[in-house]
């Protein structure tokens, strides 16, 4: 007798940030409602990350919640590689400014 493993459900979050405060979580889903909040995200050209492992962390939260501060950084590397794909920069971030990267 085989044992099927129970696939976990597919899941998706959403994050909204007004480029002030922390993000807050704006939409999350299972399964159908998952794939929706996808299909959404994919119709407005809004880029999609995926990591399950953070998903998992972020659907704990409840909806407009503010994400943890032990997660400040990932999403802001998460939001600043966005932010580069679309060839968007923060106010007041010079684009071709040198870096310090020693």
């Amino acid at each position: 007798m085989s044992r099927k493993s129970k696939a976990e459900p597919r899941q998706a979050i959403a994050l909204n940030y007004d480029g002030h405060n922390a993000p807050v979580l704006s939409a999350k889903g299972d399964d159908e409602l998952a794939e929706a909040i996808l299909a959404i995200a994919r119709e407005y050209e809004v880029p999609i990350y995926e990591n399950a492992e953070l998903v998992r962390l972020l659907a704990r939260l409840e909806l407009g919640d503010a994400i943890p501060e032990a997660l400040y950084r990932c999403i802001a590397e998460i939001i600043a590689f966005a932010w580069y794909l679309q060839g968007k920069t923060p106010p007041g971030f010079a684009a071709d400014a040198e870096r310090d990267v020693s």
